[in-house]
């Protein structure tokens, strides 16, 4: 090997990785080049078989050979590593554009139908959707609702409490969306106007409770607000959202902290033969509670409860999709079965409209 022929030797070598078609091809070149027994592995050991000035000459003259191969073996093997990359992709391309579970199709939550349904009927009455954190202080979950220290909602087996602060206060996981109420009337002056739907919590579970649920609350603060406005506004919405021209609705006196009067609003049903059917009927149903904002929480607020008033309301989102849609249980609402999605759920290319129909 001591008479190798640098140059030949390079020519051969360039060329064999130059036609080198898979990474395999191109290792057994390279160990054929360059491994313990390869071809200018064996010329730099023969170095020592010549003398002088000829062994510093082939010894450079090999020392480019090899960094050439070298650098040609990492350059042919990227491109072998792209164009296998290259082939992978064309044989396993995806269509993005088509469903990989052909036979899984999307649709929309009765609970998501639901808040939808009820956002377009108040949008037609000129509301505005407000939100608020779902974890929030004890003023704005109860004290500046006016509810009293000995409150039941404010007990540990109601509510969910988070672990005290450095000073030993607790935040608490909302109870209601009312907290909205109260944050949109400390930053905005009256007219007010909003609708505040969102998840709540309390420690419940059972066939019709859960300890996560949703609330869609409404607020109008103004001038001359009364009692008739809040029916109005009420008798307006059951009818459409039952899409029940003649619906039967009642006002029954209640009591809630936070309004003063209360009341509980009451729709027409009938139960014959053990179902159940929306309208005019021997039966009433209870849907939702309201009533006009307690001149307390107004100041809690800082309104003049003697230059404005207001009324409030609030609703389950669960209840009345079970109601409206005939799901007789609020547990599968969460179990993300896709056969009760199937019969339950809504096409998500038809979006509720007072106009079109909900």
């Amino acid at each position: 090997m001591a008479g190798a022929d640098p140059q030949a030797l390079k020519d051969t070598l360039l060329a064999a990785i130059g036609a080198a078609s898979t990474p395999d091809a191109l290792e057994a070149i390279r160990i054929e080049a360059l491994g313990k027994k390869g071809e200018l592995t064996q010329a730099m050991k023969s170095l020592g078989q010549l003398e002088g000035e000829a062994r510093r000459e082939m010894g450079q003259a090999l020392n480019a050979v090899k960094d050439a191969v070298t650098h040609a073996l990492e350059s042919r093997r990227s491109d072998l590593a792209m164009a296998e990359l290259n082939k992978r992709l064309e044989e396993e391309k995806v269509d993005v554009s088509l469903s990989h579970r052909p036979e899984t199709q999307g649709v929309i939550h009765p609970l998501s139908r639901t808040l939808e349904e009820i956002l377009a009927i108040f949008a037609e009455m000129g509301f505005v959707v407000a939100e608020g954190p779902d974890i929030e202080s004890d003023y704005y979950n109860f004290t500046a609702l006016n509810m009293p220290e000995d409150h039941p909602a404010r007990q540990e087996h109601d509510t969910f409490y988070m672990t005290p602060n450095s000073e030993g206060m607790r935040k608490v996981l909302r109870t209601h969306t009312s907290p909205v109420q109260i944050r949109t009337m400390e930053k905005m002056k009256p007219p007010i106007r909003i609708i505040a739907p969102g998840r709540t919590y309390r420690s419940d579970h059972d066939a019709t409770h859960s300890p996560m649920f949703h609330q869609c609350e409404g607020l109008v603060i103004g001038d001359g607000i009364t009692m008739g406005h809040l029916k109005g506004c009420l008798i307006e919405f059951c009818r459409a959202f039952f899409d029940v021209d003649d619906l039967p609705v009642r006002f029954r006196p209640s009591y809630f902290p936070f309004t003063e009067p209360s009341a509980e609003v009451d729709i027409g049903c009938n139960r014959d033969g053990g179902g159940l059917t929306i309208g005019a009927g021997a039966d009433w149903l209870e849907i939702l509670g309201c009533g006009m904002v307690n001149p307390r929480v107004l100041e809690y607020c800082g309104i003049d409860p003697n230059a404005h008033q207001g009324f409030a309301f609030g609703m389950g989102l669960e209840r009345l999709a079970m109601l409206k849609y005939g799901i007789p249980d609020l547990r599968p609402f969460y179990d993300s079965d896709l056969r009760w999605m199937r019969h339950y759920g809504f096409m998500p290319f038809d979006p509720p409209s007072v106009h079109l129909g909900l």
